[in-house]
């Protein structure tokens, strides 16, 4: 392990192995949950299985008690941006779009995806949201060479957004990731090129374009965890776990069903 002038570890290749089993981990949960999605299931159902599924993995779920968290997953449904607490009340609707964001603790490291489902058939306007905030999550990887800056991540994403008419969430950012959930440095979606660290091999970033389908603010709701669009406007959230490597960026979290195979 090593450590830059602003603090960042730079992994070591016996860390990225174990990010490796973490993201794979991680992985399997989603190809799971992906199989069962539909509408009628509730986002409690949800959040059972992908616990039973990282324990039987022999990992824990990097989000249940994380700062109080109550819950295995994040399951946030339409205008719900993040954080969103699981319940047998919430139960998915035919052109619903449901966002699920998983951790996984394995042999001390964790791995973070998020990724946002079709329920059923969705209108023309979800769809490109999909699109665009998935080919977000695409530009801002395919920044993460070295000797590019952090703020060139952020730029491509916000570029991409801003030219398809969605808004960026400036209120919750991406982040450094490894031992702990939240390392340095913070990644915004939002950005200027050519600005911020500059990108080194080891570092290993969760990148998570969050899109809103109107302006950027969001609030919290009465579960203390659920984060909403102030108007209500429909939100979408991809995210994986991401290693600057001397051969590009590695998808540590990779389950296949990232690539865009629209030009959106």
């Amino acid at each position: 392990m090593a450590t830059t002038s602003r603090q960042i570890e730079l992994k070591s290749e016996k860390d990225l192995e174990r990010m490796r089993r973490a993201g794979q981990a991680t992985a399997k949960v989603f190809t799971e949950l992906s199989k069962i999605i539909a509408p009628g299931i509730s986002t409690k159902e949800l959040n059972r299985l992908a616990h039973k599924i990282i324990r039987q993995i022999g990992g824990y779920p990097a989000f249940l008690g994380y700062r109080g968290f109550p819950a295995s997953i994040c399951a946030s449904v339409n205008e719900e941006v993040v954080h969103g607490l699981p319940s047998a009340k919430k139960k998915l609707r035919d052109g619903d779009i449901i966002g699920i964001d998983i951790g996984v603790t394995l042999d001390g490291f964790i791995g973070d995806a998020a990724y946002t489902y079709e329920v059923g058939s969705i209108s023309a306007d979800k769809q490109k949201l999909l699109n665009v905030t998935k080919k977000c999550l695409q530009l801002g990887i395919s920044k993460m060479t070295i000797g590019n800056r952090l703020g060139d991540i952020s730029y491509a994403i916000q570029q991409h957004a801003e030219s398809n008419g969605f808004s960026v969430v400036r209120d919750f950012v991406g982040h450094g990731i490894g031992r702990q959930m939240h390392e340095e440095p913070a990644v915004p979606n939002y950005g200027t090129p050519g600005t911020g660290p500059r990108l080194e091999a080891g570092m290993v970033l969760a990148l998570e374009p969050m899109l809103i389908a109107g302006g950027h603010k969001v609030c919290v709701i009465s579960d203390g965890w659920t984060v909403i669009s102030e108007d209500h406007g429909d939100s979408a959230h991809y995210e994986h776990t991401v290693a600057v490597t001397h051969n590009g960026p590695e998808i540590l979290t990779d389950f296949g069903s990232w690539t865009l195979e629209t030009g959106t």
